[in-house]
């Protein structure tokens, strides 16, 4: 009994000098920023002549329109813009995690896509993940690291099509990244962290913790404080200045490029990563960067009417907004009011018979056999329109049958919380850097670049040099028989994907959004506020939107919510109660919510007018001339 009252003595002395220490130690801003933050804010559409940009911050899209004012290309803009993104809106768009990417070459009138997500290390492997215990691939876990994959996108755009040097797109990136920046609206809302969920940060993600938190977990962050990056404006200097060596000894424009990568996939870079995963007991080896490929490929495609939709092949979910729109193709949507009960219901069995058979058939095109004929045929459109239903859908519908190929879906479920300490639980549900961003670029010659860059602080990065791996092996199933099985190697089947229309044969529109599993969503809803109901393209972004979640989550433990619909507060008033009757659970959600997307877009008339619009959900900006 004397011994547990000393202990119990001891630990209320330590509490109380802890909590002491606490009251003391430095909790408010540090170096507060003139900012006006642009989230919720109404938006105007921009018209203009000559160019325009949209990217997910104002930094960005400023960065992006300096290069088009000083007659450099898409290409030019996109790199400088994404190195910006990567700086200011880093905790949802890392360096150097993915970047889905489409290009339009207006002297050709070619649509290529770029691969922009990297490879699963090649030991990665479902046994090995399975004996660790997990039932599902970890959200917050080394393992979970990705082989990354923007570096070469940035200078397979440079080589195609830059003009000007990396060291002068990437200089604004590395001064903004070393002399800070105002924390914005949504860097606030992805690090909404209590002081529990603070201090797992700091425990379970040291470096993470001091490259976001500036290493003092007990402090909250403050909008508009200074937010600095010293460690990544010094390893984008050095990816500048291995470009200076080689064109001082000689190298070409496109060499010097290539010397870029080389310095990240076969230089110092991949040692220190590599040499990271080994002390850290992770699976990334010098061999897999090394070996690192992405490379251009032929966009994937549909129709809807006189509009051809482009996107990425199917280590993204892209198709789903041709599939999306083929599906509702030949129903009268005028006819059942825009946002009304039934016009929401029929998207929605759209949007569920289309992801079912996202699941069922779309995978790395290297691993499997996609049908992307049938599948995006108007035939089986019309197959999976028939499925259509006067209620909503009382289980997952099931996937469309294409004749030579299998429907499984999986069976993978996971617990979340699996093998998680009281640190790891609290990280999980606070979610930080949750999101991703967007880019559109269109310059003076009518070439476009649209990409859709992300990857979260979740699992631990680099010491000392600023790189977030992200977690993006996270979206991949640890279910053989899935299509989007993990092997090494093979890219998991992510939500980011970039999208270019046409419109009677001719180059329309370059647009994305974040959003996870809601952005083939959002982006259908905003094509058809535009071309079913008239709306101008800042009108079709800003209206409200539905978000169907009943389809299994990408992410894992790929929860699904059968009959479930969320729905900004706005619309929720108007449709609630209708979609009730259609038999859907309705939850409400506060108007221009950023879990809804954050669509940018680029318009060309015929007439030569470009229109450029950003959403009010985040910061995205629409700048031009």
């Amino acid at each position: 009994m004397k011994k547990l009252k000393i202990i119990g003595l001891v630990l209320l002395c330590l509490a109380l000098v802890l909590g002491i220490t606490y009251l003391i130690l430095p909790k408010g801003p540090r170096d507060p920023m003139q900012y006006v933050d642009r989230t919720h804010q109404s938006r105007e559409l921009f018209v203009g002549n000559d160019y325009a940009v949209v990217a997910g911050t104002p930094w960005a899209a400023e960065a992006a329109l300096d290069v088009l004012e000083r007659g450099g290309t898409a290409c030019d803009a996109a790199v400088t813009a994404l190195l910006m993104i990567n700086v200011t809106h880093g905790e949802a768009a890392s360096f150097p995690g993915i970047a889905p990417t489409m290009y339009y070459d207006a002297l050709s009138g070619e649509v290529r896509s770029y691969i922009g997500v990297g490879k699963a290390p090649a030991a990665a492997n479902i046994e090995a993940f399975k004996d660790k215990g997990w039932e599902t691939v970890p959200k917050m876990n080394i393992w979970s690291q990705l082989v990354p994959a923007s570096v070469d996108v940035m200078t397979g755009l440079l080589q195609e099509c830059g003009t000007l040097p990396f060291s002068e797109l990437a200089a604004l990136a590395i001064k903004t990244a070393r002399e800070g920046f105002p924390i914005h609206n949504v860097i606030m809302q992805n690090f909404d962290m209590s002081l529990f969920e603070r201090l797992g940060m700091a425990v379970l993600l040291p470096y993470n913790a001091q490259v976001y938190l500036d290493g003092q977990w007990w402090r909250p962050l403050y909008l508009h404080d200074r937010f600095t990056q010293p460690d990544l404006a010094n390893t984008l200097e050095a990816l500048a200045q291995a470009e200076t060596t080689a064109l001082a000894a000689g190298a070409s424009k496109n060499e010097a490029y290539q010397a870029v990568r080389d310095y990240f996939y076969q230089g110092p870079i991949a040692e220190n990563i590599a040499s990271f995963h080994q002390e850290e007991g992770g699976l990334i080896t010098y061999d897999d960067l090394d070996s690192y490929t992405g490379g251009w490929e032929q966009p994937i495609s549909g129709s809807y009417g006189e509009y051809t939709f482009y996107t990425n092949s199917s280590w993204t979910q892209g198709a789903m907004v041709p599939h999306i729109l083929q599906i509702l193709e030949g129903i009268d949507l005028k006819s059942l009011g825009h946002n009304s009960p039934a016009y929401i219901h029929t998207l929605a069995q759209a949007v569920e018979l289309a992801f079912a058979d996202r699941d069922a058939y779309l995978g790395d095109p290297d691993f499997v056999d996609v049908p992307f004929d049938g599948l995006l045929s108007k035939e089986f459109a019309a197959q999976r329109r028939e499925q259509m239903t006067d209620q909503a859908f009382l289980d997952l519908p099931a996937p469309g049958s294409i004749a030579g190929y299998s429907t499984y879906t999986g069976t993978e479920e996971g617990d979340p919380y699996q093998r998680m300490n009281v640190f790891e639980k609290a990280l999980v549900k606070a979610n930080p850097g949750q999101d991703t961003s967007q880019l559109v670029v269109l310059d003076s010659l009518g070439n476009s670049v649209v990409m859709t860059p992300s990857d979260f602080p979740l699992t631990p990065m680099v010491p000392g040099t600023g790189i977030n791996l992200g977690n993006r092996m996270n979206q991949f199933r640890l279910d053989e028989g899935s299509v989007n099985a993990l092997q090494g190697g093979k890219r998991p089947r992510v939500t980011p994907h970039a999208v270019i229309v046409f419109k009677d044969d001719h180059y329309y529109m370059s647009y994305s959004t974040p959003g996870g599993d809601m952005q083939s969503q959002a982006l259908v809803q905003v094509f058809l506020n535009m071309e079913v109901f008239g709306m101008d393209l800042q009108e079709a972004i800003s209206a409200p939107r539905f978000y169907d979640i009943s389809s299994p989550e990408s992410f894992a433990p790929h929860e699904a919510f059968p009959g479930t619909i969320r729905i900004e507060a706005e619309l929720f008033q108007n449709a609630a109660s209708g979609l009730a009757e259609y038999g859907y659970t309705v939850q409400e959600d506060t108007m221009w919510n950023k879990d809804f997307g954050a669509v940018g877009a680029i318009l060309l008339n015929p007439d030569g007018t470009i229109y450029a619009a950003s959403d009010p959900r985040e910061e995205t900006t629409a700048l031009g001339k």
